[in-house]
């Protein structure tokens, strides 16, 4: 027997054997809540989301990910809300106000500005100026 047909034999002995591991703790099903559940969701799209950064005088990007809109079902408060893609973490969470003006930004037909008084990003209310840019000035629009 060549060495081949020995190493071809002793690999299908070891395929043959069935290996099982128990797991050396049990966990318990755990219902994560994302506190969308009392809304509807009215838009949704693919986007990427920039702040301005006031000291440097620069636009910072803050993720890329679906936007939505979502009615609170008892309230009728519309929010704004994205994650970012993969990680699902809060880029962008704060009530659509009547004071607030959706502009659109200047030098791009695919981009939008608007100021926040206060955007709820990590349990913490800041004022921010954000702009949205979506993927064509046909869905921008």
């Amino acid at each position: 027997m060549s060495d081949t047909e020995k190493n071809t034999a002793a690999g299908a002995q070891v395929e043959n054997v069935d290996i099982h591991f128990e797991p050396v703790v049990k966990l318990q099903d755990v219902e994560v809540k994302t506190h969308e559940e009392d809304e509807t969701p009215i838009f949704k799209m693919r986007s990427k989301l920039f702040r301005f950064d006031m000291e440097n005088k620069e636009w910072k990007e803050r993720g890329t990910g679906d936007v939505k809109l979502l009615e609170h079902k008892e309230s009728g408060k519309v929010r704004l809300l994205m994650r970012r893609d993969k990680t699902l973490k809060v880029c962008a969470n704060h009530y659509i106000t009547e004071d607030m003006v959706l502009s659109p930004n200047v030098g791009s037909d695919r981009s939008w500005v608007w100021n926040v008084a206060a955007d709820l990003v990590e349990d913490e209310a800041e004022r921010q100026m954000l702009a949205i840019r979506f993927g064509s000035s046909d869905k921008a629009n």
